[in-house]
């Protein structure tokens, strides 16, 4: 495929505005206008009706993104930077992908990728179309919108007659051919608004914004905006870098706030404007400014360089953007408004999102442009609800910053859990199965789970207060609701799609509402059938061998229980900590479990294999636990963290003394850590890990509790020994990666001393094989199973439940045949209204990813990946023309490709298709389904008019659906 986008014709442009709208009520997909309510605010002599838009970058390149920012609530349009360098010159300067915005936002693309004559024709483009849909549409006033030019990157640059042509005609574009041919094609196109089509202002840009490359000087930046002041009579931002701050700064507050895996040095706060010359240079900008009879103001701030360190895209340097960029960028806002005393304009783009642009349009900081949130599931659609938000707001001239807010806003930063990253790495939640070329929604929730629970489709029946029937569709895979409700290492949480749009749906704890609201009602229906499947054998009774009894006792097979404690709950019962999971909870799940008719036998050890074997088992199941714990061979005082919680849970604990070290990070150390705390005389406790926290594979939940209980962490430590109360440890440092793709750590020469006056190992442990080898002797392979920690070591409780399921399976010969009702799927429609409401009323609303997924669709600001809908249902089409390759789709896609690469495409030239790799179609004939196909690497001309077995009839429907129903894409 082609990195090269291809700009659309106006008159393509408009006809695909009006035949879509009219054909699927959408514009470029999107499908929620921003009708606006008649309030205005006044800037350059023009008018916003809302003071949000999408900053210089992607979303301000096309013709086509601009319209479709407007028409979803966009009224300020800082249009992407143009520079003397361009077009395929500058674009082989870009590495591919060039978009990453998962969590914080990373960039290695500045200024547009068009030519500047390219450039203005999209403005002017966007310009004309904006006029005409906000009048024909009802949309808002057809002056109620702005656009601001952006250019860089040094005055003589600026001053080259392309870029003094590019600046001249946003000025005044009356007497441009561009502008001229816009009003000739639309004129014609509608002749009943010609009349306003003539009249449409040429004056496009009243206003510029000054970008400088890191390392500009300071004199330079003044020429540059003194002359588009003085020369140019332009209302002026000069865009400032977050370098402004100074490094050590920056360093302390991403530190701050867990940003301290982003890496750089100090080089370009070395040389880029420092403050000292930034407030004098800024006072004299603003008198001249004033002088001119015009406004002067700072755009806060530009993207903040930072080194690619994981790969996060290809190449050596890359510009942050987004919640960890808020940070910062507040913090420029808060010290210039004090310098200023709120006297100065300040526009703002910087981790913007939902959450946070009204405190700040309130503190008098506008316009307000976006990019990062717009990258992220919801898109464009961020911008309806932003605007929506803003409407409760006074509308008022600027008057000024109120330097105090801001202020506030930005002490309170570094706390907001939106602006922290979690103590752990996150998970991208992308899988490792490819993405199909049709029917691609898939839930990532049910993908992460080990047991595929059924989450969308329980959640749902849950919204809708069918609590019973939410119960029995968990039951079908999870016989421990409440076990799993409540300490479930939920990877379902960490896959959501909601975590890119405000946090996690709540999935544990929406399975612990169901199980809860409906457990009275549900237990008494469950009745075992007849029980004539082979006889089964199940030693040890904790999550795996509960699971095992249910699972196949439900599929008809008589099952006894062997746990040699007196009760049967295995670890959760005698291990984890009370103030994790209750007793009630752990018997609730008991009575489930034993519901299916299994027989439960306490208080002894298993029978051997001969002596099961002899009473007439033809599977026995080992779920009896891990109990061989790794030692921590180091002299002095430890205690195995397993040993520990079980006496302490009993009531038993020994004596710690006042320091306690852990040593490990699991979540067993993070129990162990959190039991110490509470332990009568213990003062400080601190969990010892040899790698970082972010690397650590406790549950991100577990390891937040920890921290909030006070208990310390100490990283890139490992032990040597402990004596009179101190623990000798030797500190390490990161190398290269190990096979886990974890970097490995490296011991260093030097050690450190902590106070500890017990050390408790929670390095994990192992299952004894010797117990396996000795059923072996009476039971083969084919009868013989392990399970949960028996058979992976430290298993999640859900593993074990995975292993249980998949056991019973093997022996009943099928898997269980369940049915979800019809109610648990949300229409698409639906589900589409919910892939942009962000905030707390909507917040866990499940997205419905079984129904449509459509990530790829809403994250790219090209809009070149579209929805067609089929008689098979919704699909993706892939659009080649469109596309520049930035990749932004793959962070979202949850398959394990990327859509850009993956997805049918359609071609828009024959060119543009024997360029490319990708799986799909070029259209011969623009009137009939008449295509040049590639498919799995081969090449054909097909005619689709009639039935053609030589194309799977999803694709072929695809296809046909495009001519029918789409043909404004051919």
């Amino acid at each position: 495929m082609s990195e090269k986008m291809t700009p659309l014709p106006f008159g393509e442009l408009l006809e695909r505005l009006l035949t879509e709208y009219e054909r699927q009520g959408t514009v470029f997909g999107e499908r929620r206008f921003y009708k606006a309510g008649g309030k205005a605010l006044p800037i350059f002599g023009e008018k916003l009706e809302t003071p949000i838009g999408p900053a210089a970058g992607p979303h301000t390149q096309m013709a086509q993104n601009i319209v479709t920012a407007y028409c979803c609530g966009a009224r300020f349009f800082e249009l992407k930077t143009v520079q003397k360098m361009d077009g395929a010159e500058l674009a082989a300067c870009i590495s591919r992908p060039c978009i990453k915005a998962d969590y914080e936002g990373y960039n290695c693309e500045w200024s547009t990728e068009l030519t500047v004559p390219q450039a203005f024709a999209e403005y002017v483009k966007a310009w004309v179309a904006c006029k005409i849909v906000s009048r024909l549409w009802g949309l808002g006033q057809s002056d109620g919108f702005v656009f601001n030019m952006s250019v860089g990157y040094d005055l003589a640059g600026i001053k080259t007659p392309k870029l003094d042509a590019f600046i001249n005609g946003m000025k005044d574009a009356s007497a441009t051919p561009e502008f001229r041919e816009c009003l000739d094609i639309a004129a014609a196109r509608l002749p009943e608004m010609a009349d306003f089509i003539r009249g449409i202002d040429p004056h496009i840009c009243r206003s510029v914004t000054v970008s400088t490359l890191h390392g500009c000087p300071p004199q330079e930046i003044e020429s540059i905006a003194a002359y588009l002041i003085e020369e140019k009579g332009l209302n002026t931002f000069v865009k400032c870098n977050p370098t402004l701050l100074g490094y050590d700064f920056v360093r302390q507050r991403l530190d701050q706030a867990g940003f301290g895996y982003i890496a750089f040095d100090d080089h370009h706060y070395k040389t880029d404007l420092q403050w000292a010359d930034a407030a004098p240079m800024f006072r004299r900008l603003q008198a001249l400014a004033e002088s001119k009879g015009l406004e002067f103001g700072l755009k806060l701030s530009n993207t903040c360089p930072v080194d690619v360190k994981a790969g996060e895209l290809p190449s050596d340097e890359m510009y942050m953007s987004g919640r960890s960029l808020y940070l910062l960028t507040v913090e420029m806002a808060r010290r210039i408004a004090a310098e200023f005393r709120g006297r100065l304009r300040l526009s703002f783009s910087g981790g913007i999102d939902y959450f946070n642009v009204k405190p700040l349009f309130e503190a008098g900081v506008w316009p307000i442009t976006v990019a990062t949130t717009l990258l992220q599931p919801g898109g464009y659609g961020r911008l309806h609800q932003m605007a929506k938000l803003l409407e409760s707001c006074d509308f008022a001239p600027f008057s000024g910053v109120d330097a105090a807010a801001v202020a506030r806003l930005s002490e309170e930063a570094p706390a907001l859990p939106r602006h922290r990253h979690p103590a752990k790495s996150l998970d991208l939640g992308k899988g490792d199965t490819p993405s199909p070329l049709i029917d691609c929604y898939t839930a990532p929730c049910r993908e992460a789970c080990p047991i595929g629970q059924d989450a969308p489709e329980y959640l749902e029946l849950l919204r809708q207060g069918k609590d019973a029937e939410a119960l029995r569709l968990i039951l079908a895979k999870n016989p421990l609701p409440f076990t799993t409700g409540t300490i479930c290492a939920h990877r379902c949480m960490e896959r959501c799609t909601r975590r890119f749009m405000d946090a996690a749906v709540d999935i544990r704890g929406a399975k612990l509402k169901a199980a809860e609201a409906a457990y009275e009602q549900v237990l008494p229906t469950l009745t075992p059938p007849a029980l004539d499947g082979p006889k089964c054998a199940v030693v040890g009774a904790g999550p795996a061998g509960l699971a095992a009894a249910y699972f196949l006792g439900r599929a008809g097979c008589p099952v006894t229980l062997f746990e040699k404690e007196e009760h049967p709950g295995g670890v959760p019962r005698y291990v984890i900590p009370g103030f994790r999971i209750s007793e009630e909870a752990i018997d609730k799940d008991i009575a489930i479990a034993l519901s299916m008719g299994g027989e439960f036998l306490a208080g002894a050890p298993a029978p051997d294999g001969a002596e099961l074997k002899r009473r007439g088992y033809e599977y026995v199941l080992l779920a009896c636990g891990a109990d061989r714990p790794v030692k921590l061979e180091i002299p002095g005082k430890v205690i195995q963290a397993l040993d520990y919680l079980a006496a302490d849970k009993a009531g038993s604990g020994p004596a710690l003394g006042k320091s306690v070290a852990v040593i490990g990070g699991g979540n067993t150390a993070m129990d162990a850590a959190r039991a110490a705390r509470r332990a009568e005389g213990v003062e400080r406790v601190s969990i010892v890990y040899r790698r970082t926290k972010a690397q650590m594979p406790a549950a991100e939940e577990e390891l937040e509790l920890a921290l909030s209980e006070g208990v310390e962490f100490r990283e890139l430590l490992n032990p040597i020994s402990q004596a009179d109360g101190s623990l000798l440890c030797r500190v390490m440092e990161l190398g290269e990666p190990d096979a886990s793709g974890r970097r490995r750590p490296v011991e260093t020469e030097k050690t450190v001393t902590l106070p500890a006056d017990t050390v408790i190992a929670a390095l994990g442990a192992a299952a004894d094989p010797a117990v396996a080898a000795a059923y072996n002797e009476s039971f083969d392979a084919d009868h013989l199973f392990t399970l949960g920690d028996a058979k992976r070591g430290p298993a999640t409780v859900v593993e074990a439940i995975a292993d249980a399921l998949e056991a019973a399976a093997a022996i009943s010969g099928s898997a269980h045949a369940y049915s979800i009702p019809g109610a648990a799927y949300l229409p698409a429609g639906e589900a589409r209204k919910r892939k942009c409401e962000l905030g707390a009323a909507c917040g866990e609303d499940c997205l419905a990813c079984d129904s449509i997924c459509e990530n790829c669709v809403s994250v790219c600001p090209n809009r070149a990946n579209a929805v067609i809908e089929t008689p098979i249902g919704p699909q993706v089409l892939h659009l080649d023309r469109l596309c520049n390759e930035c990749g932004n789709c793959a962070s979202f896609c949850p398959y394990a490709g990327g859509p850009y690469r993956d997805k049918f495409t359609l071609f828009g030239s024959a060119e543009d298709f024997n360029d490319s790799e990708n799986q799909g179609f070029l259209p011969l004939d623009k009137q009939q389904p008449i295509v040049r196909l590639r498919l799995d690497g081969e090449i054909c001309d097909l005619d689709l008019t009639g039935d053609d077995a030589e194309l799977d009839s999803g694709l072929a429907e695809l296809v046909r659906a495009v001519y029918r129903d789409y043909s404004y894409l051919l």
